[in-house]
């Protein structure tokens, strides 16, 4: 448990100092929504597989419905944009703390990886929404990447607040 801690310590951390050290450019912006959303992807994947409460797995299973959809949004505008991602400090952080963070969970079972499932997706759309509305919204120059950057925002809100409450029933 305390390896799947200093793993999301990390990650956040970087994350925090990577939306506060610069203004991200459009393509740096699509990398970091582009990993964000894979991210969350593998670690669905991995609790529809190891989540032991219904409601884990359940949202693991949403968590890969909702991001995949965002991740294809993103690409079809990088297309249409004819951008190219330009990986950034941000989306490196994000892809190695996803890396981490998916080797700490595999590592538990049952009711210790429920806990630090949900501890870690709280954690984590607590973080995106923050840089949706500090860094990202605000410095996306394209009319069509700040629209999609707006229109995700609810869904990470609501991602948000499904997973505070399973945090809640399972800290019962």
């Amino acid at each position: 448990m305390k390896n799947i801690s200093v793993v999301l310590g990390a990650l956040l951390a970087l994350v925090g100092i990577g939306a506060a050290a610069q203004t991200p450019t459009d393509a740096q912006i699509v990398a970091i929504i582009v990993t964000a959303n894979q991210v969350a992807i593998e670690a669905g994947r991995t609790a529809e597989k190891s989540g032991h409460a219904r409601e884990v797995k359940a949202f693991g299973n949403q968590m890969v419905t909702d991001h995949t959809g965002v991740k294809k949004q993103a690409m079809a505008l990088v297309k249409k944009l004819k951008l190219t991602p330009e990986e950034n400090p941000m989306s490196e952080s994000l892809q190695s703390g996803g890396v981490e963070n998916l080797k700490a969970l595999k590592e538990l079972k049952a009711a210790d990886f429920d806990k630090a499932y949900i501890d870690q997706e709280v954690a984590y759309h607590e973080q995106m929404i923050e840089a949706l509305e500090k860094t990202l919204i605000p410095s996306a120059q394209n009319a069509e990447l700040k629209a999609l950057l707006i229109a995700v925002r609810p869904g990470y809100l609501g991602h948000l607040a499904h997973a505070k409450r399973i945090q809640f029933v399972l800290a019962k």
